[in-house]
């Protein structure tokens, strides 16, 4: 694909994306694109919300759970950009008409240190905008997607965890523990995370400063969630990061 065309379907992805579109060119006869066209698309969307002053807070390392496989039948790992204005509080009442069919995962994050190395770790939920459109489900669709990405809840206290001492992850809607996992879902736990992420930024020139955030991917899966639910996060059997959704 020429520059000239990932800058225009880029320039689309950022209209459809403020519009709560999401992705409508995957609903029509699309040229096939290549997974490197379709990170070509990511990046030049990101730089075009960085025009626009919305400073990148770090990545996303996504499609890495066996429930995501075999609901969509796609598998990554792939990765995405985070965003500071995408960042919200512990306790945020989330608006689900702000989204396009509002769905959320738990999972664990890492704080990047200055040696670029893991700070710490701590559990997030990740908000989604779900919206494949394509009759076939591809990971070229969620790259381009931003890997559907629409930002993340922080814990009230990030606390001091370092990934060893962290053994299991659940997700709570109204009450009900819907999923409980291994936090991890890479086998070297968060440095191995970093470790993939390293090696797909190093294909791409893409920067990680301190300070940056990044999601490790998860086990567990993608839950729609509607106005009225509540939402809880926990890490080893306490509860560390909650939201709810109105209208």
């Amino acid at each position: 694909m020429t520059q000239d065309w990932i800058d225009t379907l880029a320039r689309r992805q950022l209209r459809d994306y403020r519009a709560r579109e999401p992705g409508t060119y995957f609903g029509e006869h699309a040229v096939p694109m290549s997974l490197h066209d379709a990170y070509r698309v990511s990046i030049r969307l990101s730089e075009l919300r960085g025009d626009e002053g919305e400073a990148r807070a770090g990545y996303k390392v996504g499609c890495t759970s066996p429930e995501i496989l075999k609901a969509f039948g796609i598998r990554g790992p792939v990765f995405g950009f985070l965003y500071r204005n995408e960042i919200a509080p512990c306790g945020t009442r989330l608006s689900a008409g702000a989204f396009h069919n509002l769905a959320i995962e738990a999972e664990m994050a890492i704080r990047i240190g200055n040696d670029l190395g893991v700070d710490c770790v701590f559990p997030i939920i990740e908000l989604h905008n779900l919206a494949f459109r394509a009759e076939t489900k591809t990971l070229q669709e969620l790259v381009a997607n931003n890997c559907f990405n629409a930002g993340i809840v922080l814990p009230a206290d990030i606390g001091t965890h370092r990934g060893d001492d962290c053994v299991s992850l659940g997700l709570r809607i109204n009450g009900a523990l819907i999923e409980e996992g291994h936090p991890w879902c890479f086998p070297g736990g968060p440095e191995a995370s970093l470790a993939w992420l390293a090696n797909e930024r190093a294909k791409h020139g893409l920067p990680l400063q301190p300070g940056d955030i990044v999601l490790a991917g998860t086990n567990l899966g993608i839950h729609a969630v509607h106005p009225g639910d509540a939402i809880e996060v926990l890490l080893n059997d306490e509860p560390r990061v909650s939201s709810d959704v109105g209208s």
